[in-house]
Parts: C-alpha cells; sequence; structure tokens
C-alpha cells in the first residue's frame, strides 16, 4: 500500500509541478497548437496553445511507478516485473511516435503531421515487438505477460494455439497490431475538447487500477479463496494503471476549458497503447470494450461517418468525431466534456459489473 501512495504521489507532483514548467518551454520555442480549418469555428482561437503535454503525462507515469519499484526493491527486494516493463513499453514507445507526429506539425506549422502510412508502419514496428517480447520473455509469477488468444476475462474464449506454435504467434501479432491501432487511435480522436481525453482516460484507468487489484488480490496459487487468476504480477500493473490514472488528473488542472496545453499526440496515443497493453496484461481485452466504451463511441463515429459519406456523400452527423456534432448542435464545449465524462464512468462502472459478476460466477457464489 506504501508502494501505491509513493506512486501516486510522485505522479501528481510531477505533472503540477513539471506542466507549468513545460508550457514556459513550449512557449519560448513557440511549439503551439495548429488547428485544422474545417473543425468549429469557435476553436480557432485555440491556435496557438502550447502543445506537447503528453511529455509530461509520460514522464509522470513511468517516475511515479519508478519511485513505487525502488520502495519495493529497498524495501523486500522485489524486482520489476517484465509485464510492467512491457506496459511501459507499449506506453512510452506509442508515445514516442506521437512525439514524432507532434514535432512534425510544429516544424510544418499545420494541423497535420505524419502521414498516414508513416504512423501506421511505426504503430505495426512497435506493436509487433511488444507482441513477441510479451509471449516470449518470462517472468517471475510464472505466468506469461500475454495469452495467445481473445480473452473476455481470464481464460482465453479463442485460442490461437489451435493452430501451433508458430501460426499462434503470428495470429497474436495481428491481434495486438489491431488492439494498439484502435485504442491508440481512439483515444487520439477524443482528444478534441479541453479536458475530454485527460478526463476520460482517468476514469478508464481508475477501473483497470480495480480490475488489476483484485486480480493481484485473487492470483493463483495464493489460496484466498473464490476464482483465481492467472495473470503476472498485476500488482505492478495496479501501480501503472494508478499512475496513469493520477497523471491524467494532475494534467487536467491545465487542460480543462480553456485550456492552458493540450497532450497532442503525444499523450493521446501514449494513453491509448497503455490501455490496449493493460486490456492484454490482465486478460481482458474484449472487456475493455465496455471499459474505454466513450473511446469506442468517438472512434466508431468517425468510422461510420467516412464510410457513409463515401457511399452516399452524405453525412449522419454533422461532424465527426461526435463531440463536434454536439458542439455544432449548439452545446457548450465544456457541457460535452462533462457529459462525456459521465458517459465514460457509467461504461466503467458497467465494466466493474461485469467483471466482478465474472468472478463470482466462476466462485460459485452467484448460484451456489
Amino acid at each position: 500500500m506504501i508502494a501505491l501512495i509513493i506512486g501516486i504521489l510522485v505522479s501528481f507532483i510531477v505533472t503540477i509541478v513539471g506542466t507549468p514548467l513545460l508550457i514556459r518551454l513550449v512557449h519560448r520555442l513557440h511549439y503551439g497548437q495548429y488547428i485544422r480549418q474545417d473543425g468549429p469555428q469557435s476553436h480557432l482561437v485555440k491556435r496557438g496553445t502550447p502543445t506537447l503535454g503528453g511529455v509530461v503525462i509520460n514522464l509522470a507515469i513511468l517516475l511515479g511507478w519508478l519511485s513505487s519499484a525502488i520502495y519495493r526493491y529497498c524495501r523486500s527486494g522485489d524486482v520489476p516485473s517484465p509485464s510492467a516493463l512491457l506496459v511501459l513499453f507499449a506506453m512510452l514507445s506509442m508515445g514516442m511516435l506521437g512525439f514524432i507526429d507532434d514535432f512534425a506539425k510544429v516544424r510544418k506549422k499545420q494541423s497535420e503531421g505524419l502521414t498516414v502510412r508513416g504512423k501506421f508502419i511505426g504503430q505495426f514496428v512497435l506493436a509487433t515487438i511488444y507482441a513477441v517480447l510479451s509471449l516470449m520473455i518470462p517472468t517471475k509469477s510464472g505466468f506469461a505477460s500475454a495469452q495467445a488468444g481473445i480473452s473476455f476475462v481470464e481464460k482465453p474464449f479463442i485460442s490461437f494455439e489451435f493452430a501451433g506454435r508458430v501460426a499462434a504467434i503470428i495470429l497474436f501479432v495481428i491481434w495486438v497490431n489491431f488492439l494498439m491501432a484502435a485504442w491508440s487511435n481512439a483515444v487520439n480522436l477524443t482528444d478534441g475538447l479541453d479536458g475530454l481525453a485527460a478526463g476520460s482516460s482517468m476514469i478508464a484507468f481508475v477501473g483497470y487500477a480495480v480490475i488489476a487489484f483484485w486480480e493481484s488480490y485473487h492470483l493463483k496459487g495464493d489460496n484466498r479463496g473464490g476464482f483465481a487468476y492467472a495473470v503476472s504480477d498485476p500488482l505492478d500493473l495496479t501501480i501503472i494503471a494508478v499512475c496513469a490514472a493520477v497523471a491524467c488528473l494532475g494534467f487536467l488542472w491545465y487542460n480543462t476549458n480553456p485550456a492552458s496545453i493540450f497532450m497532442g499526440d503525444t499523450g493521446s496515443l501514449a494513453l491509448g497503447g497503455l490501455f490496449a497493453a493493460l486490456s492484454i496484461a490482465t486478460h481482458t481485452e474484449v472487456l475493455a470494450v465496455i471499459l474505454g466504451g466513450l473511446f469506442v463511441i468517438e472512434a466508431m463515429s468517425d468510422v461510420i461517418q467516412v464510410g457513409y459519406f463515401k457511399m452516399t456523400h452524405k453525412r449522419v452527423f454533422k461532424m465527426a468525431p461526435i463531440h463536434h456534432h454536439f458542439e455544432l448542435l449548439g452545446w457548450q464545449e465544456s457541457k460535452v466534456v462533462v457529459r462525456f465524462w459521465m458517459i465514460e464512468l457509467m461504461f466503467v462502472m458497467l465494466g466493474l459489473v461485469l467483471f466482478y459478476g465474472d468472478w463470482a460466477s466462476r466462485s460459485g457464489l452467484l448460484f451456489g
């Protein structure tokens, strides 16, 4: 518990202290956000707002976890788990890709950075490295950092092992690439209003902190009663999820409307990559669709808009992603953000109910 508190304090302090320092640095370098011209006209006043705020978010999560890991090592000799390092690799590598994209935008002085092809290649390479390492690297718990299959909770309901080990790895790499691309881009699309992505991510990571903590308390071999999980080092995952939630909370102080800084792709791609990696590490890839329900809605609204327009040359929404649709209906930006936070909170609550219901059912508590 002390390790968790240390992680919380360090992550919060880093964002609260580090963000204004970054704002001053970005102002000095003239690295301001460039706003898409086809977006809501009310957003044009945001042109020049400092970006790259994701640098502080990533640093806060990393330093929060690291300080906690140092404390655990000094107290009991616990070394960082491979599962935690892999999850952090997913976050930081996607964050680095986002940083390159953000840097390209400010250098070109436009709202488009990396090409779609360049971003896709980067995500493919990084996700493939993560996927292969998560299956290959041994862990101190004896449980793999990932399972070659698709899980709702714990045991895969679709196992890739039916095709043989090599084919299973290939199928898993494809699956992980889909998850990484889907979640990182979904969070990126959500990052269109002040505080929307940061607040929604905070809520989502609280959900994953609860799940990882519950799995750490009901781990196979601990004999605490009830269904037990074969998850690698979930306590480390808990600390990372909590640090992520706290980092987003601290960043919100400066990112709420009117935002003093944007997280940029450096933050949104990193948070999406972290969310995907946590779903893989906790064996809840399908449950994540509910836990990150708002991100799914944002992404699907964009897919529906583009697909329907190509087929009919008509639009389903006034503008996509869907948060812009409500803006153009006359809702104030802050009203859209708060209501979307509430929607994400309801998704997380539903996800936790389903998660606990699954555990209770497997433990024989529902009908026993």
